[in-house]
């Protein structure tokens, strides 16, 4: 009965954590919201009537010009009125799109004084598709893992706030990205773990091997970066923020932040997974000493990094199949191949980040042994002290 209890005085106390760090997220400003582009303008829902392609100039798999459609305003200031949007074409597969009769648009019309001065067709409407797939994979989180699956869904709206509400933002004011990155990193690892295990000493261990592993991979990051010569550059459409007025922004220091962030998730799963499989060792056998402890933990640690690093792998490369689809029709050299600078940068990222998982499971094992068992150099209550073999 004092379990039960105990179990749910977590979970509420965890929950009141979240929910109050979730509001003030929130509420916090980026210092961006009223972009210049979108003053004077009204974002709003359409519905495609009708379609006039006559302008579109078409050139095998490339088509440019522009595409004018009728829309009907589904909300907003204009809701019910029909208006004429136009969707234009620069030839890129990439970011091109078309639209056809029945399809929901979401438009930004400039205005003055009530008259509509413009209507641009930005895309096709895929937030009610995005929010309706949001919450069945939040049902299915609740049902097959309960307050646990309730406690992951705290950890990923937090830590998507905390990448667009303070990461990002800081990024831009052109604070520190390592020092940036990191602090943030800390503190997600952290208050995610909390959720995990609540007020104990397994949290201070999981945080522990989590954080030495993270700061062994910020460290080789930054020394392998520049080792390789690799410039920030090499990030998706990176260029495009020095030729928006941020040229004073250091993009190879946000690459660098970039690496440690990307494999901290991975390095987080990891030493939970020992620290509970200790934890679980020492519930069966309360009288086992820290060595013994630690070897186990070095056992479960042995046997998920063969999986872990190779879903690093997966999780970098899985975007990069295109590009190596090029490389192979071209006949491109594998040296080659290895030596350009963007494929350079994704092994720097894998390389590293499972050098990181590496040093995770030993720092890990270490701390539980220590601090789980009851021993002399961290004594616990209501334990006997067991002796320690030589």
């Amino acid at each position: 009965m004092k379990s039960v209890l105990q179990k749910h005085h977590k979970l509420l106390v965890t929950s009141l954590i979240a929910l109050v760090l979730i509001a003030i997220l929130i509420a916090i400003p980026t210092g961006y919201e009223d972009a210049l582009i979108y003053q004077g303008t009204e974002r709003a829902i359409g519905k495609v009537v009708s379609v006039d392609n006559s302008a579109i100039k078409s050139s095998g798999l490339i088509q440019s010009g522009e595409q004018s459609c009728e829309i009907e305003i589904e909300d907003g200031i204009f809701k019910g009125q029909q208006l004429t949007g136009v969707n234009f074409l620069s030839g890129s597969l990439e970011k091109d799109k078309i639209f056809s009769v029945g399809d929901r648009a979401l438009v930004t019309i400039s205005h003055e004084n009530g008259n509509t001065l413009s209507v641009v067709m930005s895309d096709h409407y895929r937030l009610d598709k995005e929010l309706l797939l949001l919450a069945i994979f939040a049902a299915f989180l609740i049902l097959f893992a309960g307050k646990n699956g309730l406690q992951s869904i705290y950890s990923f709206v937090i830590t998507i706030l905390m990448i667009w509400k303070v990461l990002v933002p800081a990024y831009l004011n052109g604070m520190n990205p390592v020092w940036i990155g990191m602090a943030i990193t800390v503190f997600l690892t952290g208050i995610i773990i909390l959720f995990v295990y609540g007020f104990e000493r397994r949290t201070i261990v999981a945080t522990l091997g989590s954080l030495l592993g993270i700061l062994c991979t910020a460290i080789l990051g930054i020394i392998f970066t520049d080792l390789f010569k690799i410039h920030g550059a090499v990030m998706s459409d990176s260029e495009s923020l020095l030729y928006s007025g941020y040229q004073n922004l250091n993009l190879t220091a946000i690459f660098m932040s970039g690496i440690f962030i990307g494999a901290s998730g991975a390095m987080m799963d990891l030493s939970v997974d020992i620290t509970s499989a200790v934890h679980e060792v020492i519930q069966k056998k309360p009288s086992i000493g820290w060595k013994e402890a630690t070897c186990s933990g070095l056992n479960v640690g042995r046997a998920a990094m063969g999986t872990m690093t190779t879903t690093l792998l997966l999780a970098y490369s899985g975007g990069y199949i295109a590009l190596l689809m090029v490389f192979m029709a071209q006949g491109t050299p594998i040296d080659h191949i290895l030596n350009y600078k963007y494929v350079a940068a994704e092994i720097l990222d894998t390389v590293v980040g499972s050098f990181g998982l590496v040093t995770v499971a030993p720092f890990t094992a270490l701390a539980a042994g220590l601090l789980l068992t009851n021993n002399h150099i961290f004594p616990r209550k209501n334990i006997p002290a067991p002796v320690e073999q030589e």
